[in-house]
């Protein structure tokens, strides 16, 4: 499980998820960390997708450990967008999950200069509204 911050502004776009997607950002809010696996043939995926990108069967979801590394990431210094320019500088990663997908997100609660490849994260969720919220991953907390 994944604690779930509650209560704190949302200042960000609204995510706006389809049908295929809504049971991830639901899933964040109860604490859990989703991805999809195919019982067909075992694949495991993120993004959430209505099929199977290995054999086109359905996918099923399935919980994460929330704990991952980071894969590849970036500094973004420069943002004149609203309220992304308030956060400057923020880091984008690629973290690749113990179960071995992939996910982009924002690494927090850290300096950007101190993130690094193989840096040790776990998960963690922001709600945006009632009982949706967004993942965000952070140092592992001794």
């Amino acid at each position: 499980m994944m604690e779930v911050i509650r209560g704190r502004e949302w200042r960000r776009p609204i995510p706006d998820p389809d049908g295929t997607q809504r049971p991830f950002f639901e899933a964040a809010a109860r604490g859990e960390l989703r991805y999809q696996r195919c019982p067909e043939c075992g694949h495991a995926q993120f993004y959430p997708r209505a099929v199977c990108t290995a054999c086109g069967a359905s996918p099923e979801w399935a919980n994460a450990s929330g704990r991952g590394t980071v894969h590849t990431f970036t500094v973004v210094r420069q943002n004149l967008m609203p309220p992304f320019r308030e956060e400057l500088p923020y880091v984008v990663a690629m973290v690749e999950l113990e179960e071995g997908v992939r996910m982009m997100t924002n690494v927090t609660d850290c300096a950007p200069d101190d993130v690094h490849v193989g840096m040790a994260l776990e998960a963690y969720a922001v709600e945006y509204e009632e009982g949706r919220a967004v993942p965000f991953w952070r140092p592992v907390r001794s």
